[in-house]
């Protein structure tokens, strides 16, 4: 799992390095990537197993999977196959255009670029390596949050001339966009969410505890989580990305492959997070230079290792941890945590690890 956002490029270089350098799966294997919003039939998973075996072949560095576009959509780049064939040379990209641009590319027999494709795991270990200086997948880990925040596209595919396309003419449809994934929505509101008789064709999707009321609206998705709020035009909401990107703000709820932490506050000089991990998972064993911390176990039972003397603890333990002080915490059942932390210079890179003796 990705530590922080890096776009496309870092997080399949670093899954690439995870397989090949963790779990010693060979350099020649291939594998699949592709996106999670996809709404698809099981027609698509045998595709990308094809798509799999046409990568196996090394006939080319990268084989895409071009999906058969049902429409003149602005919302996705194009690919430009060679032939008509099911597998063919890529002759170009297009990037998304306008709909009687992308009418045209269609009349060509472009295909849309659904940022599915599979390769070996040398060749993006060997571009992540030209292009990142990093020894081993640990390495490239401790770094991630300093890397250049680029997409796959960008990086790799717009560079590769060695590139097949796979056609695929099954059910996809998109889910990337607020606006795409409200059509699929059995419900008109998702939490706490209340709308009036005047409203039409409105979606509410909220995860706060507080109560959201829509009157009036028209063509409206409203989503509102501890990240942030979201009301906008549906057809608006495609064009959300370069507005999201420019927000650099403290990451309020996470869940991990241990657990979940939500933030409660933040005040200068403090911070207060709620801690939930999971049983059998543990913290690393790490200190902080900037910040003193306390843990107040709300629920479950555990054992906490501070400075190396370890310790039993249930709902009611208060632990106290001094900065440069080394500690962890074990969860036996699920165990649930306020931490506070306290200092005037509270960030994610304050954080030393070590290996527990």
């Amino acid at each position: 799992m990705e530590p922080c956002r890096r776009d496309t490029f870092p997080a399949i270089a670093l899954a690439t390095a995870y397989l090949t350098d963790e779990l010693g799966i060979s350099p020649e294997e291939t594998v699949v990537v592709c996106p999670v919003d996809p709404y698809v039939e099981d027609e698509y998973f045998r595709a990308l197993s094809r798509l799999s075996e046409q990568a196996a072949k090394g006939e080319a560095n990268l084989v895409l999977m071009g999906i058969e576009p049902t429409y003149p959509s602005e919302k996705f780049g194009y690919i430009i196959p060679g032939s008509k064939d099911e597998v063919s040379e890529v002759e170009t990209f297009k990037e998304k255009p306008d709909a009687l641009l992308a009418a045209q590319y269609i009349e060509k027999g472009a295909l849309w670029n659904g940022g599915v494709f599979a390769y070996k795991l040398k060749y993006v270990l060997d571009k992540a390596h030209e292009l990142i200086d990093f020894k081993d997948y640990r390495d490239l880990f401790d770094r991630y949050d300093t890397l250049e925040k680029i997409s796959f596209d960008y990086a790799v595919v717009e560079k590769e001339s060695k590139i097949q396309v796979m056609r695929f003419s099954g059910q996809w449809k998109d889910m990337g966009t607020w606006n795409t994934l409200t059509e699929a929505m059995e419900e008109s509101c998702i939490g706490n969410a209340t709308m009036n008789e005047k409203c039409e064709n409105v979606h509410i999707v909220n995860e706060l505890d507080v109560p959201v009321l829509a009157m009036g609206l028209h063509d409206v998705v409203i989503s509102a989580s501890s990240d942030g709020i979201l009301v906008s035009d549906k057809e608006q909401s495609s064009y959300i990305k370069p507005f999201v990107d420019k927000i650099d703000q403290q990451i309020m709820f996470a869940e991990k492959s241990w657990g979940s932490f939500r933030v409660l506050d933040v005040e200068p000089g403090s911070m207060t997070i709620k801690v939930t991990l999971n049983a059998g998972h543990s913290m690393n064993y790490h200190s902080h230079k900037n910040r003193d911390e306390v843990w107040v176990v709300i629920a479950g039972k555990g054992r906490t290792v501070v400075d190396g003397m370890e310790q039993a603890v249930s709902a009611g333990d208060v632990i106290t941890m001094q900065a440069l002080c080394r500690h962890t915490v074990f969860a036996e059942t699920e165990l649930k945590m306020v931490e506070v932390q306290i200092g005037e210079d509270i960030t994610v890179h304050d954080k030393m690890k070590f290996e527990l003796e």
